[in-house]
């Protein structure tokens, strides 16, 4: 029948540091089959995992290991053939309770079973020293094959003898057997030897395949570095082109301002330009008065002559004149040095337009 799995769950398995003997190392990236076997032609039981094509557990219960829960989803056990300590993760409290239930049932079913073994060695090894002791009594049937006489008087030994043939025949009989379980216990070993030499040169071959794939990982780290300080010289390019855009944007804003205020004052401008058609028509109307005054100047200035032709026919009359006149005149300046200023304030705003 070989060997079958009686009990299976899942876990994450660790395993000791040889070094330390303290800390936890994962033997699996992730929960993987756990499985207690039977063995009925060894009559043994193992736990085995297997990560893929890795055994990450292969250790035979024996009747002195201990399985210790140290929390509430972990449990541990030493293995001394392997020289290590397992360690199974659960996703929870039950597993890990029938877990260990099971260890513990295992474990005395490993006991029974060795006890049972040793009682079979120690009965074989009795009945071959039986049967070395009384060989050479076994030689005497052919004297006790004689006359009639000769088998009544010896009936008690042969009989005796004859039991003790069967017991002798019995303990060669199962020396035989236990000699085929061993030649099949044997067979199992090197069978299993045989696993785990293609295991370990499957093992092997996976090492190999790691190193060529770490060198693959090293070099597209590299290139992934190379990458990132690529990507980081065209952040550092891109920032510096942020700053530019950041001063690009308040220069336009600056300018968006100053456009805002020569509008402004364009607006202002157009608004004096519609006031300069009615400061025209001012203009010209007090050009038109200027020369109705230079031309009412030149009449008074003809009356003048008039007047100081008539001066000297009328000196009473030219007191009074030459008061008038000289009030006229008074008025008259005024007006002319109101006329200049106009005609200069004219001047300068047709300069500024």
């Amino acid at each position: 029948m070989g060997e079958q799995p009686i009990y299976t769950t899942r876990a994450h398995v660790f395993q000791i540091d040889p070094t330390t003997k303290k800390n936890w190392v994962p033997a699996s990236k992730q929960a993987v089959t756990v499985s207690y076997f039977y063995d009925s032609t060894r009559n043994s039981y193992r736990i085995i995992s297997v990560d893929g094509s890795k055994v990450i557990i292969n250790s035979t219960i024996t009747p002195n290991m201990t399985f210790t829960k140290t929390s509430q989803k972990f449990g541990q056990w030493a293995d001394s053939r392997a020289n290590t300590v397992f360690g199974l993760g659960f996703s929870s409290e039950q597993h890990l309770t029938k877990f260990a239930e099971k260890f513990q049932e295992v474990k005395e079913a490993a006991k029974l079973a060795r006890d049972k073994s040793q009682e079979k060695m120690e009965t074989s090894s009795n009945h071959s020293q039986e049967s070395g002791r009384e060989t050479p009594s076994s030689t005497q049937p052919s004297s006790i094959n004689g006359t009639d006489d000769e088998k009544i008087s010896h009936g008690p030994e042969a009989a005796l003898l004859k039991s003790e043939n069967d017991r002798l025949k019995t303990a060669v009989e199962q020396s035989n057997t236990n000699a085929k379980k061993w030649e099949t216990e044997l067979q199992t070993l090197k069978e299993s030897n045989a696993r785990l030499v293609d295991a370990l040169q499957e093992s092997n071959t996976n090492v190999e395949t790691w190193k060529k794939q770490l060198a693959t990982c090293k070099e597209e780290s590299d290139q992934l570095r190379a990458k990132i300080t690529e990507l980081e010289a065209q952040c550092q390019e891109a920032n510096q082109e942020k700053e530019r855009n950041a001063q690009l944007t308040l220069r336009v804003q600056e300018l968006e301002a100053e456009l805002q205020d020569k509008e402004q004052e364009l607006e202002n401008l157009r608004k004096q330009a519609e006031i300069i058609p009615q400061l025209m028509a001012e203009c010209e109307s007090i050009t038109g008065k200027l020369q109705a005054a230079e031309t009412a100047n030149k009449e008074l200035s003809e009356k003048m002559g008039v007047l100081q032709s008539d001066v000297e026919e009328s000196q009473q009359k030219q007191g009074h004149m030459k008061g008038e006149l000289k009030k006229f005149m008074d008025v008259l300046e005024g007006k002319i040095d109101e006329l200049h200023e106009v005609r200069q304030g004219l001047s300068k705003l047709g300069l500024d337009n």
